[in-house]
């Protein structure tokens, strides 16, 4: 018994352990073409959002289809340990406990992110099945779990080892909260209203105290100022070259220099250069051969070397110091600036630009194959407008600070002798066997060398990422990869991602991917936009505007959610999310229902009637090509990965051309049976149609597929055959296009003469090819309630509409009001007589048409057209009314 209503609650968790007691998601290597997706790692210490709701619901269309399609279908899942991140989360669990994370030694650090890791680490990916993410869970990867943890020391090793890595002293961007420092890909730039101070610096040894102001967003810097710079064109301050000035409050002296750097026609002409805090200050600072004085402490407080307002934290300072430059007499004034700030993406603090010891990895030899082979669209980003970013970025890659002074994470495999060499090696006794052998120190031990405190960026085991997942852990029966794994999968096919990670992680991974397998990772890079609310806002917490993706499947069905959510997500473009597509995703789901309710509620006979046979095979042949048209219009969709277009496409199909066209050509009348030629047909078409559409809606096409016929137990949708296309026959699609006109004409004119549907009324066609409408008679008369159909060569009674050439009559006599129907048509004639002159008037006013633009003066000329026309009409309607 088919329930009445699609309650999706009841048939989900259902299907998904089904599929995954018949191991539906499994993928081992064989003779297939395979199909390979690795997930986009979500943080471990992440919950399901609805970025992640869109961008794993593409992956699983993807993934699905190419099952369907009979490729060896690999969905990799996983998480990243996202150092900074989890590293935070730890330490705020510890702080609710008492505990200070200083207190504790690494290892006892570690023990407790390990207890929180394995608390709360899975939960995303848990909360992944609801969404019916058909991924094989056996291979489910962490980039801290042994194997992958191996990967990315041995890549550290060999990238040191072939000269590519190197440590020293650099400006880095500082985080004062999570105290490490972070890549440039990590700073969000945020345009913050500031205040811009005008400082007096005095000219040391000047008569009548002369002076130079400089203007700056960073007062609480002057204590570390190297130099004064200005441009040597500069005529306002030729006279101070090659003098000195007095920082104020400190009076240390600095020298004046001059440099074509500076910007005559910003703030004041004048610069000061504090190579410790700015980068730009620091490269001006080594040009000079200028001191670097770094005043601030790694938590951005100010240090003794500041001499003043030491242990005030940075921005306190910057008020106390506008306050002291004041009351000296040395702050000229102070006005509003707005200007970009960058903060660091994971705690939001403002990054402080600081000199730090650093490993960095050499990134201009390294990136020249990825950036060549998205260029040349051996790796196609899609859509392909993000070329152009990618190139402006990889063109000239910086080095990339690779080190992060946190516990959480690959610790670098650097070793440190007592002397501070430094041995790199993939663990502390390959470190010392390198002492040994290399510089003939047999006398050392392991404990005369201490490993370096850092980490390595997260991002530095995540650009490995479609390669660790397929290495072997060591473990002969872990079913995570086999020795074969790598070869088999390695490329993989698609990689579904945000834009705003291009080079955070796409452009790595296909740089690690020449360097270690000589060709691209993926083939194709597919970029969603961001999921905004509906009036363009970024969903936020903060906001309250974000709704919880599992509230929202628990209320329309996981189904109603992936349709919703794609609906209107055109690649690379941003999803304004509204309910009511998610609502309109349920109401998809229903509608597939009633339809299938509708169709297993018939009663089949083996007898025939050949009137309805025909008319019903005429309908099976037309749904046929049109089914067959639509899929080589999704397959087009599919392959330039227009996903939300091929939804669009199958929505309409099943919608429109199935339920509200085809089923009611072949309704068998109240209580009448339908033949079972038609009825297998339709059966068929409604297989097929669940198996185009189960990419985008497993649970529903698995229930009715099912139900629709007998299954043997294990059978699944989940590797039934896709549809593929044959030949449409175009003539019966425009025969049927022309039915569906005449149709809707007719019921047009019942509405608006408000004619009862179950009044027949008669039909004439005025045409030169009768033969085009006599095989539709039967299914005229069925679908607008004809009574009799024939063919005239002159106008006949009725009203009348045009359809490519031929004219059709539909006579309505007796059924409407004959005074009434006068009245109301010599009203509208009135009107567009009315409105006819009107337009002639502004086409006959030369200084209109003269002046006019081309297309306003055609506008008039059409509407003046239109008019006719619409007079012509109503003046022959009241001729046909004789009045």
């Amino acid at each position: 018994m088919i329930s009445k209503t699609y309650t999706p609650q009841d048939i989900e968790e259902k299907w998904y352990q089904y599929w995954l007691d018949n191991q539906l998601f499994k993928s081992t290597p064989d003779e297939r073409e395979p199909y390979t997706i690795v997930i986009p790692p979500p943080n471990v210490t992440g919950v399901l959002h609805m970025g992640h709701m869109l961008n794993n619901t593409i992956q699983d269309v993807l993934i699905r289809k190419a099952r369907m399609e009979g490729k060896n279908a690999c969905w990799v899942p996983g998480t990243d340990h996202a150092s900074i991140a989890t590293e935070a989360k730890v330490v705020a669990m510890l702080k609710e406990r008492g505990i200070n994370k200083h207190d504790l030694t690494r290892e006892q650090f570690l023990e407790y992110a390990w207890e929180w890791t394995h608390k709360y680490g899975g939960i995303i990916l848990k909360q992944l099945r609801k969404l019916g993410a058909s991924c094989d869970w056996d291979r489910t990867r962490f980039t801290m779990e042994p194997a992958l943890y191996e990967s990315v020391i041995d890549t550290f090793v060999d990238l040191y080892n072939k000269g590519k890595i190197y440590r020293g002293v650099r400006m880095v961007n500082w985080d004062p909260q999570g105290l490490t420092a972070v890549s440039d890909e990590e700073v969000v730039t945020k345009e913050v209203q500031q205040k811009l101070v005008y400082i007096r610096y005095d000219i040391a040894g000047s008569v009548g105290q002369d002076s130079i102001t400089i203007a700056t967003v960073r007062p609480e810097t002057i204590m570390a100022d190297a130099a004064i710079a200005v441009n040597p064109n500069d005529e306002r301050y030729k006279h101070l070259h090659g003098k000195k000035a007095i920082i104020p409050l400190i009076n240390r002296e600095i020298p004046i220099i001059t440099d074509e750097y500076v910007t005559m026609d910003f703030g004041t002409g004048g610069l000061k250069v504090t190579p410790a805090h700015d980068p730009n200050d620091y490269t001006l600072g080594i040009k000079h051969n200028l001191p670097t004085l770094d005043i601030l402490n790694d938590d951005g407080t100010l240090n003794e070397k500041a001499q003043i307002l030491v242990g005030q934290d940075r921005f306190a300072a910057r008020k106390a110091i506008i306050k002291l430059l004041d009351e000296s007499g040395n702050l000229v004034k102070a006005e509003e600036y707005k200007s970009n700030v960058g903060f660091s993406e994971r705690t939001n603090a403002v990054i402080e630009p600081k000199l730090s010891l650093q490993w960095f990895l050499k990134m201009d030899e390294l990136s020249k194959p990825a950036f060549e082979n998205v260029m040349n669209d051996t790796v196609q980003l899609h859509p392909s407008k993000f070329k152009n970013m990618y190139r402006s970025w990889m063109e000239n890659p910086h080095d990339w600070c690779i080190s992060r002074q946190l516990w959480w994470g690959q610790r670098i495999p650097a070793f440190y002798m007592q002397d501070g060499t430094v041995i790199v090696a993939r663990n502390k006794h390959e470190a010392l066997e390198k002492v040994q052998h290399e510089k003939l120190l047999f006398a050392m031990t392991e404990a005369d060398l201490t490993q370096d405190e850092d980490v390595l960026d997260t991002w530095f085991s995540s650009w490995l990422w479609p390669m660790s997942v397929f290495k072997p852990s060591g473990n002969p029966d872990d079913p995570k990869a086999g020795p074969q794994d790598l070869d088999y999968y390695y490329p993989t096919n698609t990689l579904v991602t945000g834009f705003d990670i291009i080079f955070f992680w796409v452009a790595r991974m296909i740089i690690a991917g020449y360097e270690y397998k000589s060709e691209q990772p993926f083939k194709d890079v597919y970029f969603t936009g961001m999921v905004r609310d509906k009036l363009g806002r970024k969903m936020s917490k903060q906001l309250g505007n974000s709704p919880d993706p599992l509230d929202l499947i628990e209320k329309y069905g996981a189904d109603g959610v992936r349709t919703g959510m794609l609906f209107s997500s055109a690649a690379g473009n941003d999803l304004l999310f509204d309910e009511k597509l998610v609502e309109q995703g349920r109401n998809f789901s229903n509608k597939i229902w009633n339809a299938f309710r509708l169709v297993k509620g018939w009663t089949v006979t083996d007898q025939v009637n050949q009137a309805t046979t025909n008319s019903n095979n005429l309908a099976i042949r037309w749904f046929e090509s049109k089914l067959s048209l639509t899929l080589t219009e999704i397959e087009d969709h599919f392959s330039k990965f227009r996903i939300s277009d091929a939804l669009q496409a199958i929505y309409k199909l099943i919608w429109d051309d199935f339920c509200s066209q085809y089923l009611e050509l072949i309704k068998p009348g109240f209580e009448q049976p339908i033949d079972r030629v038609t009825y297998d047909s339709t059966i068929n078409f409604f297989e097929r149609l669940m198996a185009l559409a189960h990419p985008f809606m497993p649970f529903i096409t698995e229930e009715i597929w099912q139900e629709i016929r007998e299954r043997q137990t294990g059978d699944s949708i989940c590797v039934a055959p896709f549809p593929k296309a044959a030949t449409a026959d175009n003539q019966i699609l425009a025969d049927f296009d022309t039915l569906f006109d005449v149709i809707t004409n007719i019921r047009n004119i019942r509405n608006a003469k408000q004619i009862s549907p179950k009044t027949e009324l008669p039909v004439s066609i005025k045409t030169v090819t009768p033969e085009r409408f006599q095989t539709l008679e039967p299914l005229i008369q069925k679908m607008a309630n004809v009574s009799t159909i024939s063919y005239v060569n002159e106008k006949a009674a009725g009203l009348s509409f045009l359809i490519k050439g031929d004219e059709f009559f539909v006579d309505i006599a007796g059924e409407i009001d004959v005074e009434q129907e006068v009245a109301a048509t010599r009203k509208e004639l009135e009107y567009n007589v009315g409105f006819r002159e009107s337009t002639l008037k502004k086409l006959s006013n030369e200084r209109f048409v003269a002046n006019a633009k081309l297309d306003v003066v055609e506008r008039e000329r059409q509407k003046l057209a239109d008019a006719e026309a619409k007079i012509q009409a109503l003046e022959q309607r009241l001729q046909d009314l004789g009045a």
